[in-house]
């Protein structure tokens, strides 16, 4: 079914979500107030199934409208909101989806002047290429017509999760969110290790990317645990063994863990820094 969706911001995110929605049909039109970066993302889908067009300005009207999408920078967000508000008092069931991190639905509600109909998004960018990982939150009071609207939306998109309770964003974040920025970081250390072993660039890029998506794709298709999986490979006194102890040693579990909980904190210190200085 073909449906109109609103984009408030064209940044990474965005950019990745309407390149997922894009391939099938539907109409996007995505609001960036820099005429520049208006230009080059209805240029870079111009060709899309999806129409895509761009504008610097608010509509003057949400007539046809199916579902809004903020996907601003949290600093910016109540500011938007509010521009935004007047536009949905006509509109009070439509639903409105934030993929904005650290900024809880009460604060956007409010900064919205009391829209209710709001749902909480964490995609990431492999949303791009239809590959994504996306938790979702709604309010109890939110209409099932809304929440199944908002699962067509990211499902376009990739896997989606949905959460009881809004405080499990943070960990979506932690998890998912960010998480393609670690994979990368593993993954850029690994293939210049292997040059640095001898292998040309090209040859231990290719190696890499290849590992990360067989081992990725044989996780989602075998019942057995990552533990299980890991062992499975691992034998005693091997290369593999030898390598793993390394990074026991290294400690690169436990610098894991504490990147994913500094991404949590960060998330919830968001919303705090922006309740204490409302004019950033």
């Amino acid at each position: 079914m073909s449906r109109r969706i609103v984009f408030i911001g064209g940044g990474n995110m965005a950019r990745a979500m309407i390149g997922a929605l894009a391939q099938q049909p539907g109409d996007i039109h995505v609001v960036q107030h820099t005429p520049e970066k208006a230009r080059q993302l209805q240029a870079d889908f111009h060709d899309a199934p999806g129409q895509v067009t761009t504008a610097v300005a608010l509509p003057d009207t949400l007539d046809g409208v199916d579902a809004l999408v903020f996907a601003v920078k949290p600093q910016v967000l109540r500011s938007v909101a509010q521009a935004w508000g007047p536009l949905l008092r006509a509109q009070p069931h439509l639903p409105v989806i934030s993929v904005v991190a650290g900024i809880p639905l009460a604060s956007l509600g409010e900064w919205l002047g009391g829209h209710a109909c709001l749902i909480r998004a964490m995609p990431n960018t492999p949303a791009l290429v239809r590959q994504g990982a996306c938790g979702l939150y709604a309010a109890p009071s939110v209409p099932q017509g809304a929440r199944d609207l908002a699962h067509a939306i990211l499902a376009a998109t990739g896997l989606t999760v949905w959460v009881a309770h809004e405080a499990l964003i943070d960990a979506v974040i932690a998890v998912s969110g960010s998480g393609p920025a670690y994979v990368f970081y593993f993954m850029e250390a690994m293939a210049a290790m292997g040059t640095r072993l001898g292998l040309p660039p090209e040859a231990a890029r290719a190696l890499t990317l290849q590992t990360f998506a067989g081992a990725a794709a044989l996780a989602a298709q075998d019942n057995e645990t990552l533990a299980g999986l890991r062992e499975r490979v691992t034998s005693k006194g091997g290369t593999t063994f030898s390598a793993l102890e390394a990074m026991r040693t290294a400690g690169v579990g436990e610098g894991i863990e504490k990147g994913m909980q500094a991404a949590v904190e960060r998330a919830q210190s968001l919303s705090a820094e922006l309740a204490e200085n409302p004019a950033r």
